[in-house]
């Protein structure tokens, strides 16, 4: 499998994923996910996983096998995620940390996989009399690499004398506009919520030229981000149904795969009689493990055995580790400027046919609408969301 048929296979695990999660945690509320994340952490799990549990989670990630895994996880750490503010791109930063018990040795293949391709160092820690020290460490890690956006991921008791591994993944991103709004044009206009009645927001606006294209039931907006000096090209899409209760009949469509993405973009850039897009600040965080169950992962939470490839038998004294829960938070804001957007995932471990493409002639996002954060060389999915009111976080 190379790079771009793995992506492809990624994205359309995030837009099954995304779809589970709006219907089961976040149907009222403001939601944003990082799928990359949860992917490199379930990668790992992988790479220490056997049996049942391994093939489980090679299905859920549509991969042959833990090298096809690797490979995807190495295109993320070394390329995707590459820091492009040295040469006029987005900010970039991606890490990866993992804390085991001070009694237990990682196996030397797992170990590898952990420093070699999420290019992470196993931290020894004493979770059986020191755990709240781990958790306070792990949410000070957490603080530092996504710079302040998320101050923990580990609430409090989740982490006991019975923990005996957490594996994190961080990620940072900061893009400014190619062409940013202008401040002093922005003005309050009425946002109409799913659930009746609307909200005054400030709305950005513009007079320039914008990539929108119409299709069947919605429009979709590009806005991308200054370039750097590398082929990356960062997006962010904006998906607007035409009804203003649209929203869960346009998240039907996106969950429908990848090939939804790539048939539902702008190519070319548009006049509008009108262009209102609303500024947003959304943080989202969850539990993952009955997502993931209700989508056919079910004996890494329940097989004793699931981690056997992770560490070495003979420093376990018979305690067989499982996955006990796996957290996800998400930060995004949107404004004048551009965005800024961080996600973190944690696990702890214990003993359709496109539509006819039309000129729109108006971009009014004044209802519920989905957002994607995009790589467009390699399609990559970097976050993924929807608003439902922007006044709320």
């Amino acid at each position: 499998m190379d790079v771009l048929e793995a992506i492809s296979s990624q994205t359309d695990v995030a837009l099954t994923l995304t779809n589970r999660l709006i219907a089961t945690e976040a149907s009222g509320e403001n939601f944003v996910y990082s799928p990359v994340s949860i992917q490199v952490v379930l990668s790992l799990i992988a790479a220490g996983s056997k049996g049942r549990a391994l093939d489980e989670l090679l299905s859920f990630l549509k991969s042959k096998s833990t090298d096809d895994l690797g490979t995807y996880v190495s295109h993320v750490m070394d390329f995707l995620l590459a820091d492009g503010a040295g040469n006029g791109g987005p900010k970039l930063a991606v890490a990866n940390g993992v804390w085991v018990d001070e009694s237990l040795k990682l196996k030397t293949k797992f170990e590898q996989v952990v420093s070699g391709v999420h290019k992470a160092a196993a931290r020894q820690v004493d979770f059986q009399t020191k755990h709240v020290e781990v958790t306070r460490e792990v949410n000070s890690w957490v603080d530092e690499k996504t710079r302040g956006l998320i101050k923990h991921i580990l609430p409090a008791g989740s982490v006991n004398h019975m923990t005996r591994l957490i594996l994190t993944n961080a990620i940072y991103f900061k893009g400014s506009w190619t062409r940013k709004f202008d401040a002093s044009a922005t003005r309050d206009h009425d946002f109409h919520l799913l659930t009746g009645g609307a909200v005054r927001a400030p709305f950005m606006t513009s007079r320039e030229k914008q990539y929108v294209a119409e299709f069947d039931g919605f429009k979709v907006l590009e806005l991308r981000y200054k370039q750097g000096g590398d082929n990356r090209q960062f997006s962010m899409y904006i998906f607007l149904p035409d009804a203003k209760d649209g929203l869960p009949a346009l998240t039907e469509k996106l969950g429908s795969g990848s090939d939804f993405l790539d048939e539902h973009t702008p190519t070319s850039e548009v006049p509008l009689r009108q262009f209102l897009v609303p500024k947003f600040k959304i943080s989202f965080g969850f539990e993952a493990s009955e997502v993931l169950r209700g989508l056919g992962i079910v004996s890494p939470f329940t097989d004793l055995e699931c981690l056997s490839e992770m560490v070495d038998e003979s420093t376990t004294s018979g305690q067989e580790l499982y996955v006990s829960s796996i957290f996800h938070k998400s930060f995004i804001e949107v404004n004048e400027e551009g965005t800024e957007a961080a996600a973190v995932t944690t696990l702890c471990g214990v003993g359709s046919a496109p539509g006819s493409r039309r000129m729109p002639t108006e971009f009014v996002a004044d209802h519920p609408f989905l957002f994607v954060i995009r790589e467009n060389m390699t399609r990559a999915v970097l976050f993924i969301g929807h608003v439902l009111n922007p006044l709320e976080n």
